[in-house]
């Protein structure tokens, strides 16, 4: 079966995510304490987050619901496209 090559790697994914989610806290005017307290993420994880990219899921999860992106949290996995006919086959089994 074919490979997709992946030409970034996770951690790099990971670091694009924290940027696009710094952004939208700042067009926002949240601060990040302001964030930490409306998402029940400690500071220190916002912030480690936000320069790092690194974060658990579920952190993510309330920080998205507190910026009002839940729904691109839910989304996630959801059009992933069939790689093979094979694929296919399996998922109706």
């Amino acid at each position: 079966m074919p490979r997709e090559y992946v030409w970034e790697t996770a951690e790099e994914i990971d670091l694009k995510m924290a940027k696009r989610v710094k952004a939208i806290r700042r067009r926002r005017a949240i601060s990040q304490e302001e964030l930490s307290r409306l998402s029940g993420v400690s500071f220190g994880s916002v912030k480690r987050f936000e320069s790092t990219g690194k974060i658990s899921l579920l952190s993510l999860t309330r920080i998205a619901s507190s910026l009002g992106c839940a729904d691109e949290i839910r989304g996630l996995f959801t059009q992933v496209p069939y790689q093979s006919i094979e694929e296919v086959v399996r998922e109706g089994r």
